[in-house]
């Protein structure tokens, strides 16, 4: 979809979710004249005298949904007497999913922190995530939880009051769909490769195999599901995919101490333009970058999900490699145009980001695509660029040497140990490189050599920079 076309979209649903909370605040609203006509028990009911004072700021909030441009006004009176920025996060929900026609709110936001971001919700919450310091008042996760579940009503799994967190809740962003709305492909159906009609040569897959078992996930498929949970090689797994940010992860969904395999579907809700995910056991939010519990029952625990190798390559050359593949069938049981880039061509095809991140590193274009490399305790990222033309890089990542085998136009890149042995390249395909005259050949496994001694796979995945520059900011970049 074009990306204005999305946003409209996104409008209709705030407007179609949030007629329940207009009705509720019109009943608040009348409620505030003529107290003794209400029977409606509810946080804007409350009276000034017998309210918290978080309790009476979460009512003004409320109020600022109400169709009466009065008890908007006098709420906005209210808010603005009070004088504490405490209530800006707040306020860019509201301005987020009622509007601002009238510019009231933005005058209000620019008073309480001194600068002025217009009538332009993402805008303020770009101010928002550059200021940690600014703190929400102490009831708006209750407020949050009540906005979400006019929304969807299982959105009270993943946030309510008294919720544990890492991240700030007021940087959560609803993504334009419900819980599941974006389906998962939970242990999906397959296909021999010659059965795959309706692949081209030039799509593109997720490549993965573990234990001899070899099996490909098309784009244009996962473009609509940004999730898979299968089993491969007896391993459970599951690839969790962030077509805002470009990057397609490959989890083992084991975790020591825990009986069960963690089984992921899509929250509907993201964190700076990253998928929020959630494990179906707890409902926990997870960062889908990290593989880290944030938000939920499991926050804190200290779980963090091993990432495996995966790699994106077109369907032609997958299946040359690996002429036994299996591949995704496209009956999935969903209904769904899965021809290519019908899910979010115009937004991979466009400079912009759909949804407010901040993008300080300016090294790259926000867009620009890198591969990166996800070793424990050492990361870096390369320019897919870097591998215009295909390229066999040797680098280092922290104390350990590496080989870097890719093509930037198929986005095709593997990495390896290298045990510090220099490789280049010597075939037009990639599938083998050379060492001292010695050719290696390229598995998904490991880079195997003339005597079968290999160097291990080494777990890495595209993403766009901003992605990649927000959430590990600190790793190491080659230029």
């Amino acid at each position: 979809m074009k990306t204005s076309v999305i946003k409209n979209f996104i409008q209709v649903c705030v407007v179609f979710f949030l007629l329940p909370l207009c009705s509720y605040i019109s009943v608040a609203h009348s409620d505030q004249e003529n107290t003794q006509n209400s029977t409606v028990k509810t946080i804007a009911e409350n009276s000034a005298e017998k309210s918290t004072e978080n309790e009476q700021v979460a009512k003004q909030l409320q109020l600022l949904f109400s169709k009466s441009k009065k008890s908007q006004d006098k709420a906005l009176n209210w808010l603005r007497e009070r004088n504490n920025p405490d209530v800006v996060a707040g306020l860019i929900k509201v301005m987020r999913f009622a509007g601002d026609s009238r510019g009231h709110i933005a005058e209000l936001l620019t008073t309480l922190t001194g600068e002025n971001r217009g009538k332009d919700w993402s805008d303020w919450m770009l101010w928002l995530q550059a200021h940690p310091e600014v703190k929400p008042f102490k009831g708006f996760t209750t407020f949050e939880s009540q906005l979400f579940a006019n929304i969807d009503l299982e959105f009270r799994v993943f946030v309510y009051p008294g919720v544990d967190h890492e991240i700030r809740m007021e940087e959560i962003v609803w993504g334009g769909v419900q819980k599941d709305g974006i389906p998962a492909l939970t242990n999906p159906s397959f296909v021999r490769a010659k059965e795959a009609k309706y692949l081209n040569n030039s799509d593109l897959i997720f490549g993965v195999e573990i234990n001899g078992d070899v099996r490909a996930y098309p784009y244009r498929i996962m473009d609509w599901h940004e999730m898979f949970n299968d089993v491969v090689g007896g391993v459970p797994v599951s690839l969790a995919y962030c077509t805002l940010c470009g990057s397609g992860i490959l989890f083992d969904g084991r975790i020591d101490g825990r009986e069960k395999p963690f089984v992921f579907g899509s929250s509907g809700f993201l964190y700076r333009s990253n998928k929020l995910m959630y494990d179906q056991q707890t409902h926990s939010l997870w960062n889908q970058f990290t593989g880290r519990p944030v938000v939920g029952e499991l926050t804190g625990s200290g779980i963090q999900l091993k990432i495996l190798p995966v790699v994106t390559t077109t369907w032609g050359q997958w299946r040359k490699q690996y002429p036994k593949t299996k591949v995704l069938s496209a009956d999935t049981g969903y209904i769904r145009d899965y021809r290519p880039d019908k899910a979010y061509g115009r937004y991979f095809n466009s400079p912009d980001l759909m949804f407010p991140a901040l993008t300080n590193d300016k090294r790259l274009n926000p867009k620009d695509k890198v591969f990166g490399l996800r070793i424990t305790g050492a990361e870096k990222a390369w320019p897919l660029k870097t591998f215009q033309g295909g390229k066999v890089i040797n680098d280092r990542v922290g104390v350990i040497d590496v080989v870097l085998i890719g093509d930037a136009e198929s986005r095709t890149v593997r990495a390896y140990r290298s045990a510090g042995k220099k490789f280049e390249r010597v075939e037009k395909d990639l599938n083998t490189v050379k060492h001292d005259g010695q050719t290696w050949q390229v598995t998904e496994a490991a880079l195997l050599g003339p005597d079968g001694y290999g160097l291990a796979r080494l777990p890495g995945h595209l993403a766009y920079w901003f992605a990649w520059s927000g959430y590990l900011d600190k790793a190491e970049f080659s230029k």
